[in-house]
């Protein structure tokens, strides 16, 4: 993508509010493949209800849905939108030693390929390659709009190449780089990215397309619930120490509670993925009717 040129903002700004491929070998069938629109969402936190006929988007995880860590978010910035969850890795088995260290080994990225992050529904996280994924994805992507979804979200900030569907397709990575690029200007930018081994090629990703410094510093959004805030702070200092204006939590892992961490423990602005992706996502549902 090409960097975009804009005048530096005084201070923070808000952004701007398939034919399905076949599912792993190893899968058993998804419990969810034959039960109603909002069955993917059984174990989500109680949030306020929408009416049967309120327009729908489809939220795709790479990991396994119901994100329970998102929709406290992502919910007060879409009113009157009915979500539809359903996660790539539905019909992986994560459960016994053995069974897991399988599926990990046949999900894991190649050698010397950056690897991507996500969540399962147990809460751990798990290492991804894109090969393993694709199909996994339009697979999740064809079950939301069976589903209703009116256009759907790939929640993960990684590259991914065209992924079939029939209704509109948002890939968080554009969404969340373009909003940010209109909004930083030539400023320096510190980019938070979950795993030391994404680093490089995140750092190298921004810096294509931002005209200002970019530099990157890791933090596990998955990681231990009594270390992660405080890593968040670590890394949000790290950077602004480094001279960074402005920080970007570039995962779709990191919440509301995560940037609040890191403002704190800097005082600068700080921009979250999540937030852009799904902001940007609610004026597609609403240009859809």
């Amino acid at each position: 993508m090409d960097s975009t040129e804009t005048t530096p903002p005084r201070g923070p700004a808000t952004p701007p509010k398939a034919k399905a491929a076949p599912g792993p070998a190893n899968a058993a069938a998804p419990a969810d493949s034959a039960a109603p629109a909002d069955s993917a969402d059984a174990n989500a936190p109680a949030g306020p209800r929408t009416p049967a006929g309120a327009p729908a988007l489809g939220l795709v995880t790479i990991g396994q849905a119901p994100r329970a860590d998102l929709r406290p978010d992502a919910e007060p910035l879409l009113p009157g939108v009915r979500l539809v969850e359903h996660g790539a890795l539905d019909a992986d088995r994560f459960d016994g030693d053995a069974e897991a260290a399988a599926t990990r080994r046949l999900l894991a990225p190649e050698d010397g390929e950056a690897p991507l992050i996500s969540r399962l529904r147990d809460g751990r996280s798990v290492l991804l390659g894109h090969g393993a994924l694709i199909p996994r994805i339009e697979d999740a992507v064809g079950r939301a709009e069976r589903d209703g979804a009116a256009a759907t979200l790939l929640l993960c900030t990684g590259r991914f190449p065209a992924v079939r569907s029939r209704r509109p397709l948002l890939f968080a990575e554009p969404l969340v780089q373009q909003a940010v690029a209109a909004t930083v200007g030539t400023d320096p930018v510190g980019i938070v990215c979950p795993h030391p081994d994404q680093a490089e090629d995140v750092s190298r990703r921004w810096a294509q397309l931002l005209p200002g410094r970019v530099q990157a510093a890791t933090a596990d959004p998955y990681g231990p619930a009594e270390r992660v805030l405080d890593d968040i702070a670590d890394a949000a200092r790290t950077l602004a120490d480094r001279g960074s204006s402005w920080l970007v939590l570039d995962c779709i892992g990191y919440t509301e509670q995560m940037r609040a961490a890191a403002l704190r423990a800097v005082g600068r602005p700080v921009l979250l993925a999540r937030a852009i992706a799904v902001r940007m996502a609610a004026e597609v549902v609403a240009a859809s009717g």
